[in-house]
Order: C-alpha cells, then structure tokens, then sequence
C-alpha cells in the first residue's frame, strides 16, 4: 500500500487500486479549484498506469462532497478543470471502472461527481440531493442532464425543482446506487472493487466502454461497433490466460494485453 497527500486530495494505492479521497472535511468537501485539478491528476494517473485497475473516490470526515464551494464561487472561482468538467471528472471520467464510496452528503456538485462514476457503495445514513435551485442556481454539472438517464425522469424533476434529499434506502430503490453498507461505504468500495479487479482488465475496460457509448450509437450499427471494439480483446493473451486457467482450475494471470 502507498500513499500521498496534497493539502485538498489525498491518494492511496492498495491491490491495485487508487483510491482518491477529498479531503476538506471541515468544509464537507465543498470542492475547490485546487481539489477538482487534483482529481484530475488521479484520473490521468488511474488510466496511465497499468498497475492500477480500479479508481475509488470518497471523501474525509464522513461526507462525501457537499458540492461547489460557495466561498470560492464568490470570489469567481470555478471548481472545474478545462475539458474535464467540475472536479476534474464529471464531463471526462476515466477509461478504467471508479467507484464513488459515499458518506454522508451527497450533495449539488457532490451528487454529480458521484454519478459520474460507473459504480457507487454508500453508507445507510447517507444523503443525496440537487438543491441548487435553493439557491437560485442549476445543477449544471451533469445533475440535470445526467441524473434522468439514471433514476426516471420524473424523480430526477422532482429533486431538481424541490431541490429536497433522499436517503439511501430510497437511492437504493431507484437504481441510483448499487450497495448499502451499515458499516464503511469505503470497505465497501474495496470489495467491490477487488471483485473488479480479479478480471481481466482488457475486458473490463471495453465492457464498460461499451455500457457507456452504446446508447448513443444506431440501433443498425450497435452489432458492428461493439464488434471494432471487442475484436482485440478476444485475441488478446489474457483471453487465452482465461480460457487456460479455467481449464486448469488456477487463478489468472493477467498482463493487461
């Protein structure tokens, strides 16, 4: 296990996973322009580093992200990165899997980081909500673009007109979240990210690059694009590394191509 640290984001590797966690814990994690460009750093490193399989991100103190710093915002800054949206991820997530382990709020920009991960755990007292327009703003971040493709769309209205919260196990119900913990979201995360990580990361990857773009792709078209990009991973040595080990009833022994 490693660890580094910077004043707003805190990094940890272990087995192959980086765990990048927010940390301004007496500010509920209200994200900074510092801490979206930290977390952008994370995410270029997640894809760059073969080592590394699966990304999870929290936040320090028992809240996830309460959303944009409003003091920042009013001296003009923006806690987003160019090209890469608020904290440094909502509009460019990364290739390889990130889960949101959530703790308390999750809140405005918060909910929004944490839909912009494929995978999210969460503690049974955690919090979730766009309440922008409480305060005579949008939840532009992805919240109310994102947020119907996610839960139906007239929840995903009814949160971002009232601007009220959810529990988890309602979050639970619609589909918004995949686990509820009662103990740690992030001991959660881990476990479900080792589950992540026991698989051949070529296949990982594609998979979910597929589940993400195929959406958008014609109904005429879907069989031939999703073949461009599977092709190479049936041919890769780790799917003969697969079919071998099951074969031999031993674990595999990934190389990532």
């Amino acid at each position: 296990m490693s660890e580094s640290t910077s004043e707003e984001v805190l990094t940890q590797v272990d087995n192959g996973v980086l765990i990048v966690t927010i940390n301004r814990p007496d500010a509920k994690n209200a994200m900074t322009k510092a801490a979206a460009e930290a977390i952008a750093a994370a995410m270029d490193r997640l894809d760059s580093e073969d080592d590394l399989r699966v990304g999870i991100l929290t936040g320090a103190g028992g809240t996830f992200c309460s959303g944009m710093d409003l003091k920042g915002f009013l001296r003009g800054e923006s806690p987003s990165v160019e090209g890469r949206g608020f904290g440094g991820v909502v509009q460019a997530p990364p290739a390889k899997p990130l889960i949101a382990a959530v703790e308390g709020y999750a809140l405005a920009g918060g909910l929004e980081l944490m839909i912009a991960c494929d995978l999210v755990v969460a503690s049974a007292g955690a919090k979730f909500g766009i309440p922008e327009v409480k305060r005579g703003l949008v939840a532009a971040a992805g919240g109310v673009m994102m947020l119907p493709d996610q839960i139906p769309e007239r929840i995903a209205m009814e949160l971002a007109l009232t601007g009220e919260f959810i529990d988890a196990a309602r979050a639970y119900e619609l589909g918004l979240i995949n686990t509820v913990t009662d103990g740690s979201a992030l001991e959660g995360a881990k476990e479900l990210a080792a589950k992540i990580v026991a698989n051949g990361p070529l296949a990982v990857k594609v998979s979910k690059q597929i589940i993400k773009e195929s959406r958008g792709w014609p109904m005429d078209e879907r069989y031939d694009r999703q073949a461009k990009l599977i092709g190479p991973v049936f041919v890769s040595e780790d799917a003969r590394e697969g079919a071998a080990a099951f074969a031999e009833k031993r674990a595999p022994n990934w190389k990532g191509k």
